[in-house]
């Protein structure tokens, strides 16, 4: 039974996507750390939510979800006091119907950071991932800091280093296959998000993440700001910069490994920014 309810919400995925064609919904993706109240109202205001709407937050990527939620919830409900609930499915039934349905008729669904591999782990392939997705379709912001910003990409930064294995917050070299993605979301099929951006000094992985994906756009936002997506644009929200790569011209590698190319877009941008996120 549990395997023909997943079956069942991932077909319902595919022909909804086919039929719908573009999503109706927004994404508000923030890049870690602290989060004003002026930010999170920002992102009430980007859900437009009505009186009945209700929001969801989603822990698993977390390692301590209960406090997560409870720090996120408290800033909320002194913005909008409104039904805010707490789904983790990790320690709960990712089949179960009930706690699916709520989640696919939610108008605000907040991703917490931590962990982006613990979080893909506990949903890919389940019926959570689909309920996401047809929360996105049908008009839902999706949004989610740190972790819960790298997510939302199809190739989704792990963090770790393929020929470098010693974890480091950034990366010390411009090696050819270094950087490791593991599959996202995919709410950005050609958008690779890094996140903690400026803070943590990582132009080197995300140039990496260019090279090993030269036709997406690469964007790098730092603490305490966000982008918001509608369709092929970004607007740029909150109180430090996002960085845009793209178009990487001539590239190349030495024999030794070593990544270069002549040149490429590069732009930073502020809060009230548009970029365009379409390659």
């Amino acid at each position: 039974m549990k395997k023909l309810f997943l079956m069942t919400c991932l077909v319902s995925l595919s022909l909804m996507a086919a039929a719908q064609g573009k999503p109706e919904g927004k994404l508000f993706i923030i890049g870690g750390g602290d989060r004003s109240d002026a930010l999170m109202q920002e992102m009430l205001n980007t859900a437009s939510l009505k009186a009945n709407d209700y929001i969801i937050v989603l822990p698993m990527a977390s390692e301590v979800p209960d406090v997560g939620f409870g720090t996120l919830s408290t800033q909320l409900k002194k913005l909008d006091n409104r039904t805010i609930r707490n789904f983790n499915f990790n320690k709960h039934d990712v089949n179960d119907k009930n706690w699916i349905d709520s989640l696919a008729g939610a108008k605000l669904i907040y991703i917490l950071g931590g962990d982006q591999n613990r979080f893909m782990k506990s949903v890919l392939n389940t019926p959570v991932y689909a309920a996401i997705h047809k929360a996105y379709q049908n008009g839902a912001t999706i949004a989610g800091t740190s972790a819960g910003a790298a997510v939302m990409s199809k190739y989704m930064i792990t963090g770790k280093q393929l020929l470098d294995t010693v974890y480091k917050e950034t990366f010390n070299k411009l090696w050819d296959k270094n950087i490791e993605f593991a599959e996202g979301m995919g709410l950005l099929q050609n958008i690779i998000i890094d996140q903690h951006f400026l803070k943590r000094n990582r132009y080197n992985r995300l140039i990496s993440a260019l090279a090993a994906h030269p036709n997406m756009v690469c964007i790098g936002i730092d603490e305490s700001t966000a982008i918001v997506v509608h369709g092929n644009k970004a607007t740029i929200a909150g109180e430090s910069q996002v960085v845009r790569l793209a178009n990487p011209k001539s590239l190349t590698k030495t024999g030794k490994g070593l990544l270069k190319f002549k040149h490429a877009d590069f732009g930073i941008f502020t809060a009230g920014d548009v970029i365009d996120i379409k390659p």
